[in-house]
Order: structure tokens, then C-alpha cells, then sequence
């Protein structure tokens, strides 16, 4: 489905609070992109880059324009806060204030602060830069360093410390050339030699957005590789943060509508996950994206399993939460069964899920929606807010761990043309994490937005 350029411009603005949700993307009313996701102080925080629609006066009409930075977090996954702006382009002393080129960022924490790096256009000679801000908090707010990191130009830093402490500083060099170099103690300047990441992909296609951590004594190294038309994620292990890497595959492949694509790795909570970005809120534009995050397996050797995206994205729901089924695990018949935007006008609106039962279709019309928490206290009501038209009444059901598993609610829908929510009382109590089902047993054609339980 095809959005309205306009329709996207509406939503410049930096400086408003923006509502975070959960599920795939992450984040609402506010696109993101190159996501860097650190545990500090026991909470996840991510640090995007921040798409905007072109605005008037800019140079990239066509193109990225990326203004600032926000930092988002969260405990549980699920509900997310955004701390706002924490770097702006006009606010750095070295950085073309109108260049929108505040490209995909990083940070971490050493010596008692927090160090976000950030590339940006110099206004000095216009060549790409990295420079650094400082903060005492995670969320700020952070200073920018009057001058970018001496030695280093190009874009796309990640900054990884040792168990040792010993800082690395890697990024996309200028030439289309991936490097790491070891940085000073005081976290502003290199301590070592530029060195060439080697790696055994083709030296063709586009390499870039590096991200570097550790696991089990070894280095894993992992970038963005544009082969074809849009990129896929590749990775190398070795045993030292300089190299050399062994190439040992993908851990996501391309893109279908987004031609880039940029990730980080974390373990939070004895569980890895695996942060990207794709164009979900701007199908028309992949160049206004939103962050999105998927759980992430090891085998036994220590290589990667291969990621396939999802809407359903991570973290536990809430039963009596407003569950958005739209952002399914799985999905029955397309022809029966698909989604599709609230309103084509505001995709920040979210998405429906349809049910259409033609040509007699038997088989089951359902979609399914994983980890539902359903805590330990009696739930009394089942609610669907559902769009049916006149002569399309009929019956949506709930039901648990399977299509045909145990019924938890069946609720009549009475035809109008109008959103309504429906309700009927819970038929089967469920105490903890089970996977929900949303099935049309009968009826002929249904919008369905969000269910809850209470």
C-alpha cells in the first residue's frame, strides 16, 4: 500500500515529545533508523538516528535528512521512553547546522560517563567527520566536544570496550572501507594505527554500518552489505578486536522495500536480540524508517542463526493491554486474511487486521499473535474493536496456544458502520504466558484493530 508524500511531511517535528510503543517497529510517531541498543544500569537503551520528510531549504529532497538524535528506553521492551533530543545539528560547534547528516550514531560508558559518537558533514570543508558528546547520564544531557575526533573521517561509528577496558573505535572509512582503530583512555582520540578490516565477502557492493561485541571470548564484527539492490546483514568472528575476522555468513537477509539497513547486538537479561531498522511507517519512502528488534540465537560453535523480520517483533504483552494483532506472529490465508493501514492518510495511526471469508472458504480465518501474559488474576471480559459493515455480522473468536486450541471467548458482532468495541464475558481463564489466536468463524468481512482482555 502506497502512502501520500504529504502526508509523510506532516509529521517534521523535532522537538515534541513522541509516544513510544511496543512491538515491530518500536517506535511511533517519529520515524528512526540505525539503531544502537546498550544495557546501562540495567535498562535498554537505543540510540537512533532520526529520518525526517525533506523539509524547505533542503539539499536532500530526494534523499536522508537526519536533524538529531534521541535516545529511547525501556525495561520491559514493551513500553518505551522517549528522553528526547540529546544532539542537534545546530548545537555542535564543528557541524554544518543545515546539513541534515547526522548519520547512524553510537554510545557507551567508561570512567564514569557516557560517550555518544556521532557522524556529521563539517562545515569547515564539508567532508564527514566523527565527533563526540559527554554525559553523567545515559539520557543526558550530553556536550558536544568543540572538535570531531582527530585522524577520523567518515561515518557510521561503533564504539566497543573490552572486558579490559581498552576502548575500539570502528566505522565506514572513506573509499567504501570498514576500519577499527584503538582509542586513548580519555575516549577523544586514537591510540593505535587505522586498521583495514579484512573480510571475505566480494569486494563488490556497498559495506558499511559496523558493529562490533563479544561472546564467549570472541569478536564478532557485523555490517551492512549491499550486494544486489538493498542490504543484508553480514558478520565475522575472530579473536582479537583488530582482527584479522573470519567471514561466516548472514544473520538477516535483504530488505523487500528498505534498501538499507543497520543493526546492533545486545544481551539483556540472559536473552540476545538483534536491533535493525525497515520503512514500515513510509512505504513509499525508504528513506523515512523505523527501529525494530527480533530475538537472536547462537549455535553451538558460536556462528549466528539466520534472523527472518517480523511484525511481532519482541518482549511480552500485557493481556489487558490494547494487543495489537496486527503485528502477528503468524497469519493464516492472505486471501482471507491480511493488514492493512488504520488510515492511508496518518500511517503513525497503525494498522488492521481484515478478515474476509468469500467463495464459502471453510478452513479457519485467523491470525495469531504470540506471548500474551495473562498474569495470575481472573479476567472477566474479552473486547474487540471491530469495523463491520451492514449484512457482514457475524462471530470473532479468541482461543489459546492453537487454531482449534481452547476456546477463551467467543463474541457476536452486531453489523454497523461505525468502529465499535464488542465484548463478551471470558469462557476459559488462562493464567501466564500463552500465544492468542483471533479467528472469523463466521461471518463475511471485519476490520479489526486492537483486542483486550480485563
Amino acid at each position: 500500500m502506497k502512502l501520500i508524500k504529504n502526508i509523510c511531511i506532516a509529521f517534521f517535528a523535532t522537538t515534541v515529545t513522541i509516544p513510544a510503543f511496543a512491538e515491530n517497529p518500536l517506535i511511533s510517531g517519529a520515524f528512526s533508523a540505525d539503531p544502537s541498543a546498550h544495557v546501562f544500569n540495567g535498562r535498554m537503551y537505543v540510540f537512533p538516528s532520526h529520518d525526517i520528510p525533506a523539509p524547505p531549504g533542503s539539499r536532500n529532497k530526494k534523499g536522508f535528512n537526519m536533524p538529531d538524535y534521541h535516545v529511547y528506553s525501556s525495561e520491559n521492551l514493551f513500553d518505551w521512553t522517549d528522553h528526547g533530543v540529546i544532539v542537534d545539528q545546530k548545537t555542535v560547534p564543528w557541524v554544518d547546522g543545515n546539513s541534515f547528516s547526522m548519520w547512524a550514531p553510537d554510545c557507551n560508558y567508561k570512567n564514569g560517563k557516557y560517550y555518544f559518537y556521532f557522524p556529521a558533514r563539517q562545515k569547515a570543508d564539508g567532508r564527514n567527520a566523527i565527533g563526540v558528546a559527554i554525559a553523567d547520564k545515559p539520557e543526558g544531557p550530553y556536550v558536544p566536544q568543540e572538535k570531531p575526533i582527530p585522524g577520523v573521517n567518515g561515518i557510521d561509528p561503533c564504539i566497543f570496550i573490552d572486558d579490559d577496558g581498552t576502548p575500539y573505535l570502528t566505522w565506514q572509512a572513506q573509499g567504501n572501507v570498514l576500519v577499527v582503530a584503538r582509542l586513548k583512555d580519555n575516549m577523544i582520540e586514537l591510540d593505535s594505527e587505522v586498521v583495514t578490516v579484512n573480510h571475505n565477502v566480494p569486494r563488490n557492493g556497498l559495506k558499511e554500518g559496523p558493529f562490533m561485541f563479544k561472546r564467549n571470548g570472541k569478536y564478532y564484527y557485523s555490517f551492512p552489505w549491499c550486494e544486489r539492490q538493498t542490504e543484508c546483514i553480514c558478520y565475522c568472528m575472530g579473536d582479537n578486536p583488530l582482527g584479522p575476522f573470519e567471514y561466516k555468513g548472514k544473520i538477516m537477509e535483504q530488505n523487500t522495500d528498505c534498501w538499507t539497513n543497520h543493526h546492533s547486538v545486545v544481551e539483556y537479561k540472559g536473552q540476545w536480540y538483534f536491533f535493525y531498522h525497515h520503512n514500515d511507517y513510509c512505504r513509499e519512502h525508504d528513506v523515512n524508517r523505523s527501529i525494530c528488534a527480533e530475538y537472536l540465537t547462537f549455535n553451538e560453535d558460536g556462528t549466528i542463526q539466520p534472523i527472518v523480520p517480523t511484525q511481532r517483533g519482541v518482549g511480552i504483552t500485557p493481556a489487558t493491554n490494547k494487543i495489537q494483532i496486527d503485528r502477528y506472529s503468524a497469519i493464516g490465508d492472505p486471501n482471507h486474511v491480511w493488514v492493512e493501514y488504520n488510515r492511508t492518510e496518518d500511517p503513525f495511526a497503525g494498522w488492521k487486521t481484515v478478515f474476509r471469508n468469500k467463495d464459502n472458504y471453510r478452513r479457519p480465518i485467523w491470525i495469531e499473535y504470540d506471548r500474551v501474559d495473562f498474569g495470575e488474576t481472573d479476567l472477566s471480559s474479552a473486547i474487540v474493536h471491530v469495523f463491520a459493515r451492514v449484512g457482514g455480522s457475524g462471530v470473532i473468536e479468541f482461543h489459546a496456544d492453537a487454531v482449534d486450541g481452547e476456546l477463551i471467548a467467543r463474541i457476536p458482532i452486531e453489523a454497523k458502520d461505525e468502529w465499535q468495541d464488542a465484548s463478551a464475558a471470558v469462557l476459559k481463564q488462562l493464567k501466564g504466558v500463552h500465544n492468542l489466536f483471533v479467528t472469523m468463524p463466521d461471518g463475511v468481512l471485519m476490520h479489526v484493530d486492537w483486542v483486550q482482555f480485563k
